[in-house]
């Protein structure tokens, strides 16, 4: 299923500024960033709740926060771009 996950964290202090990275770190593991704090991935069930788990450990709940859209498997009808598209695709090979 096609999850897009944003996030906003608090970069006021040096804390922030390493969890703001430490986020971004887990979510190119598993997916494209399409802006500066949205991703796309592809997750199974498992991966989404490992995901989950990470981030919710690594944000500071007070302070940060996390979204996630789950768009489920026929996201393709539920997704319009318009504008520069960098990038591969999500759900493509890296491999040319």
């Amino acid at each position: 299923m096609l999850v897009l996950i944003t996030y906003d964290v608090n970069t006021e202090t040096s804390a922030g500024k390493t969890r703001l990275r430490k986020v971004a770190k887990q979510c190119v593991n598993y997916g494209r960033r399409v802006q500066n704090s949205v991703f796309e991935c592809i997750l199974d069930n498992a991966q989404c709740i490992m995901l989950k788990s990470i981030l919710k450990d690594i944000i500071n709940e007070e302070v940060d926060s996390l979204r996630f859209y789950y768009l489920g498997n026929h996201y393709k009808t539920k997704v319009e771009h318009i504008g520069v598209n960098k990038g591969v695709e999500v759900d493509k090979p890296l491999i040319f």
